[in-house]
Parts: structure tokens; sequence; C-alpha cells
């Protein structure tokens, strides 16, 4: 009758090498000055969205002009922020 055979296993020691910082990269533009960030900022874009799902034939500025107003954040501070973040409102669908 023939015995198991143990499963040979070797330790492999391994060594930490240290990466070198990545070159930091020129901006091009500099930056927007910051905006307050009110945290009903990421509610309204979702209502917006969602109410956009809901009743597409609306126009962007309409429902989010509603939105806005429902939950009364300030349309210009709301519309710099969305500004200052790039492509949100061009994700929700309107061009600058």
């Amino acid at each position: 009758m023939r015995g198991r055979q143990r499963v040979k296993t070797a330790v492999v020691e391994l060594e930490a090498h240290e990466e070198a910082a990545p070159a930091q990269r020129q901006a091009t533009a500099p930056p927007a000055p910051p905006v307050d960030v009110d945290p009903l900022y990421g509610v309204a874009l979702l209502k917006t969205a969602f109410e956009l799902k809901r009743r597409p034939e609306g126009s962007v500025d309409e429902v989010l002009s509603a939105v806005l107003a429902r939950l009364r954040i300030d349309e210009g501070e709301f519309r710099a922020f969305l500004a200052q973040q790039g492509g949100l409102l061009a994700a929700l669908g309107q061009k600058h």
C-alpha cells in the first residue's frame, strides 16, 4: 500500500521596494476658487436626475430650477458649484 506524499512548500522572502514619488504635473489653468458646498447639493443632483428620468420632456433648466426652489437652495451658488465640478452639468444633459 502506498503512503501519502507530503506537498513540499518553500518559504520566499519578499523585499519591499520604495517607489519614487510620481512627477507632479503642471496645471494648465489655475483652479477655481472654492465654493462652499451645501450638503443638499448632492440631494439636488439626485432629485434632478430622478425628475428628468420621470418626465424626459422637461428641460434641464426647468427641472433644476424647480428642484432647487423646493429644496430652498440658491440657484446662483448651486450653478457656481456645478461649474466648479466640470462635467456635472453636462452629465445632466445641458451644455454650458
